[in-house]
């Protein structure tokens, strides 16, 4: 049983580092197994103070020690297990130390690591004390020189930070490379990869006419692949230098792309390394979805070089400050890239499958958290996602022209610097000439607010009367909620869809679209020349991270899901009406008129020829059983999927001719695109699909097996599967068979293979899951493929998941368990599925508590997932 208890690090208790560290100068003697590490640190005194120094060190092997050039003896400094002491330095000196480490045994993949017989590292948040000693936090900036040295044959390309400066060869078959950083940063930033690799060159000319080398490193015979990652770096280099006037600032800019990575990409400044999964892409092997989440994450990793690296976070409680920001500037491109609404309505698909559910359980925290066992932990979807929505909402509150100043005073004034959260709402506050005090609430608030509206029309007056409410439910170590400012965009329509004018309270011309502030826990509103009883369009464009309900009549529903202009709320409508009905089946009353009414109001929705085909997939799919249990407590499982599929059924059989039509029409003939036009056309027809296979009496599996083997592109491949995978059978296992007799030499792709089959609705799929973990091909110690099984089958298939007998959580428990053993930080990120467990049915409840309960007794867990199960318990 675990007897210690990790104490917690605190906001309250930052104090400014002792001692500065201005220059760094690294020696890398690369062997895999005995890699020696020699650092020249140029230090001073920060303050009147006479503590020793101090410096983090994880599993170092000290070899030496020297201050100003003499060699300490053992009884002047003193290592302990995570640091070193070194007593009586002066206030200003260089000290100079080596180190061994073990690259080829860190499995944890964090520090200096071997994946597939090359050095690479990752050092946010706390790898690089995993290297040498340093005073491993974000507000402790240096510059950097780094020489690399190693067997030329075995390791060819020499990569670090920043620009190469010296380069040649040495005795014995090795060779070197001397690169040099001149902008001073967090050691978190510094990368190092050593290894053979392909290289795709390209360049950029940027505006201020200077010429950029741009090279992406990848796997032998894979640099074709890397093309659209090329494409999306151009692209988003230009779009940040027209939207916030953010110009690259070295002669060269890399990225590495990596298959054992525990993260999606590192911003690490002049050297990015990427998850090879979100790098890597051609027709045959990478899907729609993979094509769109590199083009979002190389230009969310470019982005990082103002915001992030130039500006870094003073402390890691301040971590919003890079993420949040940059996730905000990365969907912004994205919706110039892709298009506004259905880029927004995949946003809130995410924050809701995401970030919603975290806020609604024990491990929901704020935007900007006061305490932590482990940071690592605190990378989620409320720091990025929601941190993003904040942005969202600062620009609508003060508009385009104010964010776009503040935002050129936070470069102007923070550049070069480690800052906070509070300092980069005082430049908007200066930049708007409004107080931000209250605004700021948002960042330190837990849980998703509930929002409510009611309206009363006065057909005399013409005038409709609002009445807004807010509160926001407890959350842990947070009982009482405080009024947040909220932004609410509105707009009206008629019973016939078509769009009203109004006027806001004090406004001197009517308008079509409007913004409405709630600032306290209840406020009315009344809006002036409403010439005709409204409709009302509330939260139009998703204007804020809330839950919002309202008086509306039902009808209202179906005048949006047809006619409202804002194409979010047209979509919301949709998901609105389709969760009432499943709710309500699921509770034993179904609606079938209901359900009757719903399946024709989306055909007519299939039918506007208006509409693009991204717009109308999105249409197609029902809440997920994830988002539906977020709407009903104690949640069902069971009961859900039922539910849930019998409204798929039933808009297959109602819809069959459309779907059958839309299917056969949107076969592609001609080349490949993965622009957004041609991606739209492959969503909605595998869309369709998909339908179908809900539909007991047709021939889908015929037509999707069909779909499978006549696909030209992996999309198309997997949609087929995924359909085959809702249908079962011996159709899906001879797919299943020939997807993977293809493509069994290709990671990537059999990561998607080991997926689609945990999330099979099948009732055997736990035995399938485990017998899966037998597989040769699976890979534990491979985040990618332990993620495309075990988080595949318990986040992506909730029904089975949830199994009465409990054998889903102890399997969960158990991966945690092991994995944990090698890699802390993925294990940690495996145990949310069993957080929300009070939730949900008191018997399933308590299973999943148990488990909890079984991993946090452990001996000898770690501070990552201890902090994760522990506050699961709480």
């Amino acid at each position: 049983m675990r007897t210690e208890t990790p104490q917690p690090i605190r906001l309250s208790d930052y104090r400014p580092p002792a001692f500065l560290i201005d220059e760094v100068s690294l020696d890398f003697a690369l062997e895999p197994t005995a890699t020696r590490v020699k650092a020249a640190l140029v230090i001073r005194r920060n303050g009147e103070h006479t503590e020793p120094l101090q410096l983090d060190g994880v599993r170092l092997k000290p070899i030496s020690f020297a201050v100003d050039g003499r060699v300490l003896a053992e009884g002047e400094y003193a290592v302990e297990p995570e640091q070193v002491t070194i007593a009586g330095v002066p206030d200003a000196f260089v000290l100079e130390t080596e180190v061994e480490i073990d690259p080829e045994g860190n499995r944890a993949l964090e520090g200096l690591y071997t994946s597939a017989g090359r050095f690479c590292t990752q050092c946010e948040a706390e790898g690089f004390r995993k290297i040498t000693w340093f005073a491993d936090r974000p507000d402790v900036l240096a510059r950097f020189t780094v020489r690399i040295e190693a067997d030329k044959a075995a390791y060819p390309r020499l990569l670090s930070n920043g620009n190469l400066i010296e380069a040649g060869d040495l005795p014995e078959g090795r060779h070197f490379a001397v690169w040099n950083d001149p902008f001073p940063k967090p050691c978190y930033l510094f990368a190092l990869v050593a290894g053979e690799l392909d290289e795709l060159a390209d360049s950029f000319l940027t505006m201020g006419g200077r010429r950029v080398e741009l090279r992406i490193y990848v796997d032998t015979g894979m640099a074709p692949r890397a093309a659209y990652a090329m494409d999306s770096l151009k692209r988003a280099m230009k779009w940040d230098e027209e939207t916030f006037g953010r110009e690259y600032d070295l002669d060269l800019f890399m990225i590495v792309a990596v298959r054992d990575f525990n993260f999606g990409a590192m911003e690490n400044k002049g050297l990015n390394i990427f998850n090879s999964s979100l790098l890597l892409a051609d027709p045959e092997t990478a899907t729609d979805f993979d094509y769109e989440r590199i083009e979002g994450v190389v230009a969310h990793e470019y982005f990082h070089n103002w915001t992030g690296d130039r500006i870094t976070c003073r402390d890691w409680f301040q971590l919003c400050l890079k993420e949040g920001l940059t996730v905000f500037r990365d969907q912004s491109f994205s919706a110039d890239m892709r298009g506004h609404a259905v880029q927004r309505i995949k946003e809130v698909k995410t924050l809701r499958a995401r970030q919603f559910q975290e806020d609604g359980g024990p491990l929901a925290h704020p935007v900007r958290p006061s305490s932590y066992l482990k940071i690592d932990n605190f990378y989620t979807a409320t720091i990025y996602e929601k941190g993003a929505e904040i942005i969202r909402m600062l620009k609508t509150l003060i508009g385009d022209a104010a964010f776009r100043r503040g935002m050129d005073l936070y470069f102007e004034r923070w550049d070069g610097h480690a800052t906070t959260v509070e300092a980069f709402i005082q430049c908007f506050a200066e930049a708007s000439g409004r107080k931000l005090d209250d605004f700021f609430a948002w960042y330190e608030q837990a849980g998703t607010p509930h929002l409510h509206l009611a309206a009363d029309y006065d057909a005399d007056a013409q005038a409709l009367e609002l009445r807004l409410s807010q509160s926001t439910a407890p959350t842990p170590g947070q009982p009482d909620k405080r009024p947040l400012p909220t932004p609410v965009v509105i707009g009206l329509l008629d019973d016939d869809g078509r769009p009203l004018s109004f006027r806001l309270p004090g406004a001197d011309q009517s308008s079509e679209n409007g913004l409405i502030v709630l600032e306290q826990a209840e406020q009315t509103v009344r809006l002036e020349g409403v010439a005709r009883a409204p409709v009302l369009s509330a939260l139009r464009g998703f204007s804020a991270p809330v839950r919002l309900t309202s008086d509306a009549p039902l009808k209202d529903s179906y005048v949006l899901l047809a006619a409202d202009t804002d194409l979010f709320n047209r979509w919301e409508a949709g998901q609105t009406l389709a969760c009432g009905l499943i709710l309500a089946r699921a509770a034993g009353t179904p609606d079938e008129v209901g359900e009757e009414r719903f399946a024709a109001a989306v055909g007519r929705a299939l039918a506007d020829q208006s509409a693009e085909p991204a717009f109308k997939a999105l249409m197609l799919a029902l809440p997920s059983e994830s988002d539906l249990a977020q709407a009903v407590s104690p949640v069902d499982p069971a009961a859900l999927h039922e539910a849930r599929e019998a409204l798929r059924a039933r808009l297959a059989i109602h819809l069959g001719d459309a779907l059958r039509r839309l299917h056969g029409g949107l076969q592609e003939t001609g080349e490949f695109s993965a622009d957004a036009e041609a991606a739209g056309r492959r969503a909605l027809r595998n869309a369709a699909l998909e339908l179908l296979a809900a539909d007991p009496h047709s021939d889908n599996v015929e037509r999707a097996l069909g779909h499978f083997r006549s696909a030209a592109n992996m999309t198309d491949a997997m949609g087929g599967l995924a359909a085959l995978m809702l249908v079962g059978g011996e159709a899906f296992d001879a797919a299943l068979a020939e997807f993977y007799d293809r493509w069994k030499h290709e990671p990537l792709v059999i990561d998607k293979w080991f997926a689609v089959q945990a999330r099979s609705p099948a009732e055997d799929v736990l035995g399938r899951v485990l017998g899966l973990t037998a597989h040769p091909a699976f890979e534990a110690k491979n985040p990618n493929r332990l993620r495309a099984l075990v988080s595949s089958f318990a986040s992506g298939n909730p029904a089975r998941f949830h199994d009465p007998s409990g054998a889903g959580y102890r399997f969960l428990a158990d991966q945690v368990l092991a994995v944990d053993g090698f890699n802390p930080s993925t294990a940690a990120r495996l145990v949310e599925p069993l957080g929300a467990w009070r939730r949900y049915e008191p018997a399933l409840g308590e299973l999943m508590r148990a488990q909890l309960q079984r991993i946090v007794e452990t001996e000898g867990l770690s501070k990552n997932v201890f902090e994760m199960a522990s506050r699961a318990l709480a």
